[in-house]
């Protein structure tokens, strides 16, 4: 149970000031009666602003097919966000939502949003090894044996000394590949064909463990059970 107003205004409605006014407002209620007391203890499946149960009380987690040109931060000066693709009151919310790892600004393709730091962690943790499958266009062909580089785990990117963990590769096209890893280096998909002497052109994430895209245009997303991932 929670604080009604701290309830209210991290679900994103407004400030507890605000809040408190909605209460003073009879706007809010508790199994049908006016709550009155800010510091009342509730439920929030009992709560209703203006006879409507509060959005979304539980935590979320979103799979988006992230276009072109959005930034996964929250700092505007970085330019447009991911996180201006939601609803306006998400935005709001305390714990804020935050994207499962990044994708850059020219990358493409399935991202997870969430407000549950346990799922964050459950994603990102290097000792659960998470896949995730990306489709790039190179601006050359690879070298031979490339698959047998990515898959030994001894491929080295510039600037680590630690060789990244085994990767799959897979030649789709001539400069067409599909390559799925396990962790989240730094524009680490980028740099392991930049290691083979490749630059990558363009760079799309179809899956994520076992969520795909499916039918999803850019820019749209769809919610999954926050329990999907079994949450610690």
């Amino acid at each position: 149970m929670r604080r009604i107003d701290q309830l209210i205004a991290s679900l994103g409605y407004g400030t507890r000031r605000e809040a408190r006014e909605w209460l003073r407002e009879s706007r809010v209620t508790v199994r049908g009666v006016p709550a009155t007391d800010p510091g009342a203890r509730v439920e929030p499946a009992d709560v209703r602003i203006d006879g409507e149960p509060l959005d979304h009380p539980g935590r979320l987690l979103i799979l988006l097919n992230k276009p072109a040109g959005r930034v996964c931060s929250h700092d505007p000066s970085e330019g447009p966000s991911v996180y201006g693709l939601l609803p306006a009151r998400w935005q709001r919310r305390n714990p804020a939502v935050t994207s499962v790892g990044r994708l850059d600004k020219e990358t493409t393709g399935l991202l997870l949003l969430t407000d549950c730091s346990a799922i964050v962690h459950r994603l990102t943790s290097p000792r659960h090894k998470v896949p995730k499958v990306y489709r790039a266009i190179l601006d050359c062909g690879l070298p031979p044996g490339a698959e047998a580089v990515f898959a030994s785990g001894r491929c080295l990117l510039a600037g680590d000394d630690k060789p990244c963990e085994p990767a799959t590769l897979r030649r789709i096209g001539e400069r067409e590949v599909e390559i799925a890893v396990t962790e989240g280096r730094y524009h680490q998909v980028r740099r392991m064909f930049a290691s083979l002497g490749c630059a990558v052109l363009s760079l799309h994430r179809t899956r994520f463990g076992d969520l795909d895209m499916g039918n999803l245009a850019p820019g749209q997303w769809i919610e999954f059970p926050v329990n999907h991932f079994d949450p610690a």
